[in-house]
Formats: structure tokens, C-alpha cells, sequence
């Protein structure tokens, strides 16, 4: 965990669900501190990259010792001038990156992901590729000093990754729309293989 940093992705104008949904409710918390939590003990140090209502997450963030808000003042070009905001900050050797609207990945997932071993590693359900992703961070000059690719999924489709499947759903659960949200929260109050997505049993 020592050497292993994550990014989350919370800059967003939440346009599609027509509400902020970093700070919708699910399960007593916000959106954004179920995303927090479960990457949290699997990381030595994250970094929420915020713009759009910036002051709204501000006072959420802060109640994490590991977690610090940085601001992207360009978040209004796209998700990628936040991820590569938030490479800015990272010192560790790997870091995950996720955006912040999936609040539903199992803290299995990461140490599943730790073990793997590769530069870039996806986890999948049933084949399909979800979030997070794991990534050496000597890739992070790689990735500035890439002119052609216009997203962090057009260089990890350029340099290959390796696959993890797992049993978790909310790996391809992030929150667009509110049926999204909807079906997000009946997810994890059903629990997760007998636990909920703090590694409780229920």
C-alpha cells in the first residue's frame, strides 16, 4: 500500500443526472465518500481532483486523513485535463485512477488488482472492462509526452494492459443518469456477497 496512490475524478458538471451527484446519498453517505472509501485502504495517499461546485466537496474531502482536493481551474475541457491535473500529484511507484461516480467497487477489487502484476492493470466482469485502472507511475511522462492521444483510454489502448475478472458489478456501475443512481444504490444496499461495499457482512 506504501507505494500506491490513487486519483479520483470529481471535476465533472454532472449534466446527465440534473443534480450534483457527487453529493447524492447512498447508504447515509455521499457519492463521492462511498468512491473514497472504497479505494481508501488500498492507497497511502489520494488525490480528488474537483472543479465544477469545487466548495461542495470541499468540507467532504476534508473529513480524510489520505484525501486531499485539488482544483483542475481547465475542467471545463474535458475529463482528461483532470486526469493529467491529478498526475501532477502523484509521488508513488503505481496509483489507481477512477472517476468519481463509481461509488460501488468492492474493496476486494483493489487487493485483487494489487496482486496483479503488469504496467497497466483493468479489472473485468463477465469480460467487460471496468473501473478502476492500475497504472505504473513511469508511464506518468509517458502519458505528457504523448501529442496523439486525446484521452487516457486512447493510451492505454496504444500501450496494452493486462485483465483482472472479478465478481463485482460495480466495477461497470458509475452514475450518468438517476435511474443510474437508482439501480447504484439497490446494488449496494443488497450487499455484495454477503457484505456491503465496506467489507461488512450484512
Amino acid at each position: 500500500m506504501a507505494d500506491t496512490e490513487g486519483i479520483i475524478l470529481a471535476a465533472g458538471f454532472s449534466k446527465r443526472a440534473k443534480a450534483f451527484k457527487m453529493t447524492l446519498d447512498i447508504g447515509g453517505k455521499t457519492l463521492i465518500e462511498n468512491c473514497i472509501e472504497g479505494m481508501y485502504h488500498a492507497c497511502s495517499r489520494i488525490i480528488v481532483v474537483g472543479g465544477y461546485r469545487f466548495e461542495n466537496i470541499l468540507p467532504i474531502v476534508d473529513k480524510y486523513p489520505k484525501a486531499e482536493l485539488i482544483l483542475n481551474e481547465n475542467y471545463k475541457d474535458g475529463m482528461y485535463s483532470s486526469v493529467k491535473k491529478g498526475l501532477e500529484y502523484i509521488r508513488g511507484e503505481r496509483f489507481f485512477l477512477i472517476p468519481g461516480d463509481y461509488p460501488a467497487v468492492h474493496m476486494d477489487v483493489y487487493e485483487s488488482m494489487l496482486a496483479t502484476d503488469g504496467e497497466i492493470v483493468i479489472p473485468t466482469c463477465k469480460g467487460e472492462k471496468g473501473h478502476p485502472v492500475l497504472m505504473k507511475s513511469y508511464l506518468i511522462k509517458e502519458i505528457f509526452q504523448n501529442s496523439t492521444c486525446l484521452s487516457l483510454r486512447d493510451f492505454i489502448d496504444t500501450k496494452g494492459f493486462r485483465t483482472i475478472e472479478v465478481q463485482d458489478r460495480g466495477i461497470l456501475m458509475d452514475v450518468d443518469t438517476m435511474e443510474d443512481y437508482i439501480a447504484v444504490c439497490s446494488y449496494v444496499f443488497q450487499g455484495i456477497g454477503g457484505k456491503n461495499q465496506y467489507g461488512n457482512y450484512v
